[in-house]
C-alpha cells in the first residue's frame, strides 16, 4: 500500500512539473520517458497534448536508437529540432513516423544520476529556437524531476513507468453552461455545418446542419471515431489529416467525396482540448485529383496510424545490426505495438528451430521449446515454416481445431506464428503470444504479416553480420597483444576500443617490445579500413616491426624494412606508425613517425608539448622513403602519450585545435594511475556514443627517481 501511494505521489508531481513546463514554454505536446532499471531502455511514463496511440511507436526507446531523446540522456545534452527539414536530416527514422511541421526539445533528467528525458513539442510557426526562458524553463523541470525521482527512491518507493503512459490533459478555462449553450446556437445559425472532435478522434459536437452534410444522426455519430461511423471517411487519408492537424497544431483541409457524388470541404483547426471542423460544400467541380474515396476491397484499409507506426518499425529494421538487436527491436517496438505479451524468436540452424530471443516466458518453457526440428508438430511453427503461411490463432480452443497435435505448454490464450521467409528459404519463425484470447482483425493480420518479411530480411542479415565479426574480433584480439613485458625503465598502460559503428574492429595496433636490460621499443600504428584484411594486415605490420625490433634496428631502419615489406605485398591499404626506441642507460628516446600523428609528453612540472616529430610518408606507399629520426633526452617523472587519428580526428574540426584540447586534458589529468589517466581522457576527448573511428592508445612513464638518483622502474 505504501509503495502504490509513493508511486502515486512520484507520478502527481511528475504531471504537475510536465503540465507547467508545457504551459510556461507554449508548447503543444509534452512527455516525460524515464530509464529502465537496468537503464537500456527509455519507457515513456507521462503525455499530455495527445492521445497515447499517437506516442505507441515511441513508447519504449532502446538509449542506443538513433532517436532525440535518446541522445540528449546518452550525450547529456539538449536536443533541439527546429523543423520538418531538420528533422528529416538529422533523424530520418523519426521523420518518417512523425511527418508533420513541428519544433522539437528533448532535455536529459539528470541529478545525481541519470533519470531520463522531457520532450516538448511546438507548431512549425514557433521562433527557431529556444528563448533564453524557455531554456531556463525546460532545465528546471528537468531538475524538478530528478528531485522527484532521487527522493522516491531514497524513501524506498521508486517512481517507475506504468505498463501504459498516463495521459495528463490540459487545464482548459472552464465555461458556464449559458456560454456553451450560446456557443452551439451560434454554430447552428452559420451556414454549412460544424462538428468538434476530442484529441482521440472522437466526435464531442454535431450541429444539425453538419449531421444533415454528413449523412447521419447526431445521436448516433456522438462519441464515435467518424472513419469508423460514416464508411465513406473509411479511409486513411481522412484520418491523417486529423492527426496532422492534432500533432502540428495546424489548420488543415481536405476534401473528400459523400456517395453518390457530394463534395465537401472540410476545415480542421485544433487546439489543446481537441479540434473544431467546418464542414461546407464544395462549390465547383470536384479538384482534378480529388482526395480518395472509399474503393471496394476485400477488408477494411489499415488506419493511418498503424501505417506510420510500420513505416517507423520498418526504418528500424533497416538500422538494426546484431541478432540481439534484431530481438530487442521486436521486443521493445513490434510486442507493444500489437498489445502482445510474449515473444518467441527463433532462426533455423541445422534443421533445428534455435531461439534467439523471447519475452513472457519461464525459462522451463523456453529450454523445453529450444532446438525443435524445422517440422516439428508440437508447435505450430513447424507447420507454418513448411508452409510459409502466417497462423493466426484468437484462443485455445482454435488452436485445438486446426493444430490437434500441437500441445499446451506456455498457457498463453493467443498466439500469432509468423513465418521468416527469404526467397523461399526459412530462416526462423516468430511467435507472438497473449495472455487472453486476442481476436487478429484482417489489417492486423496484414500488418504482422508485412512485417515477417522484414523481420525475415533483418534477421538474417544480422546473423551474416554476427558470424563476421565473431570471426574478425577473433582474428584481432589473436593478433593484439594479450599483455605487455614489464621494461626497467617504464610504467605503461594501453587500450584499444572499437568503432561504435561498423564491424567495430579496425586496424590500429600497439605493442612494447623489450630489447635486454638496458632498452625497449614502443610501436603504434593504424592499417587503414575497418574489416578482416584491415586487421590481418595489422598482424602482418605488428609482426614485422617485432621482429626487425628484436635485431637491434634503429627506428628509421624498423619502418624502412616494414614499408619495402608493404610495397612488395601490395595489399591496398596504407598503413601509419609510430616507432619510438628507449635506450634507459643513455637515457635518451629516439622517434620516427611514418605519418602517424604525434606523440605528447607532460613534463614532471605538469606542461604538456606536441613532440615535434618529422614524419616519414605513410607505409606501403613509396618503397624508398626515409624515415627521419628525432631524438630526446628521457626525464624522471616524464610521461608519454603515444595515440591513433581516432582519438583526435572529427570531421569538421582543425587537428591543432583537436590536439590542443588533449594536451589541455592531460596537463590536467593526475598522471599517477597510468590505467585511470587513459580513461579519463577517452571520456572528455572521445565519448562512447560518438566513436566513428577504432582507437589505440600506448601510455609510458619514465617512474620517479629514487633518493640517490635512479629511476624507479617497473
Amino acid at each position: 500500500m505504501t509503495s502504490t501511494v509513493g508511486t502515486a505521489r512520484g507520478a502527481g508531481g511528475v504531471d504537475t512539473a510536465l503540465l507547467e513546463t508545457v504551459r510556461r514554454t507554449g508548447a503543444s505536446i509534452g512527455a516525460v520517458y524515464l530509464l529502465s532499471p537496468d537503464a537500456q531502455v527509455l519507457r515513456l511514463d507521462a503525455l499530455c497534448g495527445v492521445p497515447a496511440e499517437f506516442a505507441a511507436p515511441w513508447a519504449r526507446v532502446p538509449l542506443v536508437a538513433p532517436a532525440p531523446v535518446a541522445d540528449a540522456v546518452r550525450e547529456d545534452r539538449l536536443i533541439w529540432v527546429g523543423s520538418q527539414d531538420e528533422m528529416a536530416r538529422s533523424y530520418p527514422r523519426t521523420a518518417m513516423a512523425l511527418p508533420y511541421p513541428l519544433a522539437l526539445a528533448a532535455a536529459p533528467i539528470t541529478g545525481v544520476g541519470r533519470w531520463g528525458t522531457l520532450l516538448l513539442m511546438w507548431p512549425a510557426a514557433r521562433p527557431p529556437l529556444l528563448t533564453r526562458r524557455e531554456h531556463g524553463y525546460v532545465f528546471s523541470c528537468c531538475r524538478r524531476i530528478a528531485r522527484l525521482m532521487e527522493d522516491a527512491t531514497a524513501s524506498g518507493h521508486p517512481h517507475a513507468p506504468g505498463e501504459a503512459p498516463r495521459e495528463v490533459p490540459l487545464e482548459r478555462g472552464l465555461r458556464s453552461p449559458s456560454a456553451a449553450g450560446a456557443a452551439a446556437d451560434f454554430a447552428e445559425r452559420l451556414p454549412g455545418g460544424s462538428c468538434a472532435l476530442d484529441l482521440e478522434g472522437r466526435l464531442t459536437y454535431l450541429s444539425a446542419g453538419g449531421a444533415e452534410l454528413l449523412g447521419g444522426d447526431a445521436a448516433d455519430l456522438l462519441g464515435t471515431l467518424p472513419w469508423q461511423s460514416l464508411p465513406w471517411l473509411d479511409d486513411p487519408t481522412y484520418e491523417d489529416r486529423y492527426r496532422a492537424a492534432v500533432i502540428s497544431r495546424e489548420p488543415v483541409s481536405f476534401t473528400a467525396c459523400r456517395p453518390p457524388g457530394r463534395w465537401l470541404d472540410f476545415h480542421l483547426y485544433p487546439d489543446g482540448g481537441g479540434v473544431s471542423v467546418r464542414i461546407v460544400p464544395t462549390d465547383a467541380r470536384p479538384p482534378p485529383v480529388p482526395a480518395p474515396g472509399h474503393a471496394p476491397s476485400s477488408g477494411p484499409p489499415a488506419r493511418a496510424g498503424r501505417l506510420y507506426h510500420l513505416m517507423h518499425l520498418a526504418a528500424g529494421l533497416t538500422e538494426v545490426v546484431g541478432v540481439q538487436d534484431v530481438v530487442d527491436l521486436v521486443a521493445d517496438q513490434i510486442m507493444p505495438a500489437f498489445g502482445a505479451q510474449g515473444l518467441v524468436l527463433s532462426s533455423v540452424d541445422s534443421g533445428r528451430l534455435r531461439i534467439t530471443g523471447h519475452r513472457g516466458y519461464p525459462a522451463e518453457t523456453i529450454e523445453r521449446l529450444d532446438g525443435l526440428p524445422v517440422d516439428t508438430t508440437l508447435t505450430p511453427a513447424g507447420q507454418a515454416l513448411a508452409s510459409g503461411i502466417p497462423s493466426f490463432l484468437a484462443d485455445p480452443e482454435e488452436m485445438r481445431r486446426i493444430y490437434p497435435e500441437a500441445h499446451p505448454i506456455s498457457g498463453k490464450q493467443a498466439w500469432a506464428f509468423l513465418p521468416l521467409i527469404i526467397s523461399g528459404r526459412p530462416v526462423g519463425c516468430c511467435v507472438l503470444s497473449y495472455d487472453r484470447p486476442h481476436t487478429f482483425a484482417s489489417d492486423e493480420r496484414a500488418v504482422l504479416t508485412s512485417l515477417a518479411g522484414l523481420v525475415a530480411q533483418a534477421l538474417d542479415r544480422a546473423r551474416l553480420y554476427d558470424v563476421k565479426h565473431q570471426l574478425a574480433h577473433g582474428l584481432q584480439q589473436a593478433l593484439l597483444p594479450h599483455s605487455l613485458p614489464t621494461v626497467s625503465g617504464f610504467d605503461v598502460a594501453a587500450r584499444y576500443l572499437p568503432a561504435t559503428r561498423g564491424m567495430e574492429i579496425g586496424g590500429d595496433f600497439y605493442d612494447l617490445i623489450r630489447l635486454g636490460e638496458t632498452a625497449a621499443a614502443a610501436v603504434i600504428g593504424d592499417v587503414q579500413g575497418h574489416n578482416v584484411a584491415a586487421a590481418a594486415l595489422m598482424g602482418q605490420v605488428r609482426t614485422a616491426v617485432h621482429a626487425h625490433a628484436t635485431l637491434g634496428a634503429p627506428p628509421d631502419r624498423v619502418l624502412s624494412a616494414v614499408n619495402t615489406l608493404l610495397a612488395d605485398l601490395d595489399p591496398g591499404l596504407f598503413t601509419s606508425c609510430l616507432y619510438a626506441h628507449a635506450d634507459f642507460a643513455r637515457r635518451r628516446l629516439s622517434l620516427a613517425g611514418a605519418g602517424h600523428p604525434p606523440p605528447l609528453v607532460r613534463h614532471p612540472d605538469g606542461r604538456v608539448e606536441v613532440l615535434d616529430v618529422q614524419p616519414g610518408p605513410l607505409l606501403g606507399i613509396d618503397p624508398d622513403a626515409a624515415y627521419p629520426v628525432t631524438e630526446i633526452p628521457l626525464v624522471a617523472g616524464q610521461t608519454f602519450l603515444l595515440y591513433t587519428d581516432g582519438l583526435v580526428e572529427t570531421p569538421g574540426t582543425d587537428i591543432d585545435d583537436s590536439l590542443a584540447e588533449l594536451a589541455g586534458h592531460l596537463a590536467a589529468t593526475d598522471e599517477r594511475d597510468l590505467d585511470a589517466l587513459i580513461d579519463i581522457l577517452l571520456a572528455r576527448v572521445r565519448p562512447a556514443s560518438r566513436r566513428t573511428d577504432d582507437i589505440a592508445l600506448l601510455v609510458l612513464r619514465c617512474p620517479d627517481a629514487e633518493p640517490g638518483g635512479a629511476p624507479a622502474g617497473r
